[in-house]
């Protein structure tokens, strides 16, 4: 069987997120959100979606890389009449005193040798590709009307060439600055030179300011690279991925819409980041957390719209073919109406770093005792809940030992702040109620077995409960945790080192795909319980199930390797971050500032 790879990489300025295929094609483009209509999406519909490319005459290679240490993405075309190379990024650097991210799309091509001959199609659509925008001749500039605002499209090639799709001698740099709403307003050379060469250094000092270990160095860059620009940088949300309904394997209608902020897995963001020591944007999602939770009563959903929606209503887009006529495609979400009750705990702990890091000024803020105690209020009201757990079950409850879990880990965290606040009321009531969470948690071990379950009554294993480690509920260093550990890997590991998140039947059946992140946490915890060599075989051995540009995705096909489900996966990349940074510091390696 053939390995199946997404053939994209990104690129983005936390204002909006742009995959960029192999054959030069812009196959995703969301404007002018990260939850908007496509503008080119390809990815779903090769027909409906539109396409922006840059091809030669006849047949061709392609070469796609990143400059290094940058979000900035090259593709290098040789075809029979020579070779060319096009740079796309998104403009971001400090402009102002603030940051210059705007909906602009640049596109530079370059000869490198011969006389090649190129072809630019650029044919945007919108509201999915239902409506086909109008194409307006200016004297430098097409103009496509028909979208929320206008679209434009600035070059010095032609403009006759490129509405005819005609071919034409490159033989010089040419330019295609792609906007939406505001049009370029100066000078297409200068200003696109400009822009590309204060983008390199914005990325490239941001890596410079990160601590990164030395051990798979340039993985971690990469990861981190890719989860910076998951953030709204607007409102402080964090996606969990640019994409909707990449199905997590074939025909198997697990397609869902990931342009929303899961608080689960902003924890896991954020956690990473801190790790490398970037902190502005944990400040702004704290900062997108106070908006939420200002207008919340009892408790928190899942997810959220990037500027705090509520209701994110599924929809099926029928018209749409579909990655690889996988079906449905779906827009919006109806996880936002299930009851997960680990959220509370994972907003506690997301908030840790603010109180107990003394880089930052937390005796200043005058709302602490509130906030803390807001929140455990609401684990109070859910901690004897039934729930739909971490997998988002939709039509199953039970008491998982998963958000138990992170409910005593956030009133373990909500007792540090207490005690750097200096409040013993909250301090008694953090402890309370952890207290009450390990009983739920204890209620889900099997002494026959030596492992907990996935909830309580049930005989079934999850790897989430591989974070009963990581979260120093169990001793590393005990046999219990030990013995936890084999029991999961003995059930949920595949013999390429892959992991499931679980075996047993959901509302869709058994799960075809394994759960990346799960391999990853597998790798942490062996670190955790001092098996090395195992940690880093293991880790090792996850590095192939990256594409071309070390891009993860969400799930990973036991037999052939391929890449499955939404592109690439914010989660995954946590994961890979926060198993180097274990690693890394139990082999003691050195950490570059």
């Amino acid at each position: 069987m053939v390995k199946h790879t997404y053939q994209t990489g990104i690129i983005g300025n936390c204002g909006y997120l742009a995959h960029v295929h192999i054959n030069t094609n812009i196959e995703w483009l969301c404007w002018p959100r990260f939850d908007s209509s496509f503008v080119f999406g390809g990815l779903l519909d090769n027909q409906k979606g539109g396409s922006f490319t840059i091809l030669p005459a006849g047949e061709y290679t392609s070469n796609q890389y990143y400059l290094e240490n940058t979000n900035v993405l090259c593709t290098e075309i040789t075809c029979q009449e020579g070779k060319y190379r096009i740079t796309d990024f998104a403009p971001r650097f400090h402009k102002y005193e603030r940051f210059f991210k705007p909906l602009m799309l640049i596109r530079k091509v370059e000869v490198l040798e011969g006389s090649p001959r190129i072809k630019v199609k650029c044919k945007p659509t919108y509201d999915y590709g239902l409506k086909e925008l109008q194409t307006h001749r200016g004297s430098s500039h097409i103009d496509y009307r028909g979208a929320e605002e206008n679209i434009r499209l600035t070059t010095n090639i032609p403009i006759n060439y490129v509405l005819d799709e005609q071919l034409n001698v490159l033989n010089e740099a040419r330019y295609l600055v792609l906007t939406f709403g505001t049009p370029l307003e100066a000078p297409l050379v200068s200003t696109s030179e400009e822009f590309l060469r204060e983008t390199k250094t914005y990325w490239r000092t941001w890596i410079k300011h990160s601590s990164i270990a030395s051990f798979y160095q340039p993985q971690v860059i990469r990861s981190a690279l890719a989860l910076k620009i998951h953030q709204y940088e607007d409102t402080g949300a964090i996606i969990a991925a640019s994409t909707t309904s990449l199905s997590e394997f074939p025909e198997s209608g697990r397609n869902w819409d990931y342009r929303y902020c899961w608080l689960r897995d902003s924890f896991y963001v954020i956690n990473s980041l801190n790790y490398i020591g970037h902190f502005e944007e944990m400040e702004l999602y704290f900062n997108y957390l106070s908006n939420i939770s200002v207008s919340e009563d009892f408790r928190y959903q899942p997810l959220y719209g990037i500027t705090g929606e509520k209701v994110l209503t599924e929809i099926i887009l029928d018209h749409l073919h579909g990655y690889l006529g996988n079906k449905p495609v779906r827009v919006g979400n109806q996880a936002y109406e299930h009851i997960q009750n680990d959220i509370y705990g994972q907003v506690l702990i997301s908030m840790l770093p603010l109180y107990i890091d003394h880089r930052f000024v937390f005796k200043e803020r005058k709302d602490s005792a509130r906030w803390i105690n807001y929140l455990l209020s609401k684990v109070e009201r859910t901690i004897d809940e039934k729930d739909a757990g971490i997998w988002e079950f939709r039509n199953i409850a039970n008491v998982h030992c998963y958000s138990n879990l992170f409910q005593w880990a956030g009133c373990s965290a909500a007792e540090k702040m207490a005690l750097a606040i200096d409040d013993r009321e909250l301090m008694s009531k953090a402890i309370l109620l952890k207290n009450r969470a390990a009983q739920h948690i204890e209620s889900c071990y099997d002494p026959v077995r030596k492992v907990y379950t996935h909830a309580v009554g049930s005989p079934h294993l999850d790897a989430s409960t591989l974070q009963l480690i990581m979260m120093n509920y169990l001793d590393p260093a005990s046999e219990r945790a030990k013995d936890h550990l084999m029991a999961l890997e003995k059930e949920l590991k595949t013999p390429g080192g892959l992991f499931y998140r679980y075996l047993h039947s959901d509302d869709f059946g058994k799960p075809k795909t394994t759960f990346l992140i799960c391999a990853f946490w597998y790798v942490e915890a062996l670190a955790c319980v001092g098996r090395m060599d195992d940690a880093l075989r293991e880790f090792e051995n996850l590095m192939q199930y990256s594409n071309h540009l070390l891009l993860f995705s969400e799930d990973v096909d036991e037999e052939t390797g391929s890449q499955w489900g939404n592109f690439p996966q914010a989660y995954s990349h946590v994961g890979l971050m926060n198993a180097a940074y274990r690693i890394a510091i139990k082999l003691d390696r050195p950490v570059f500032l």
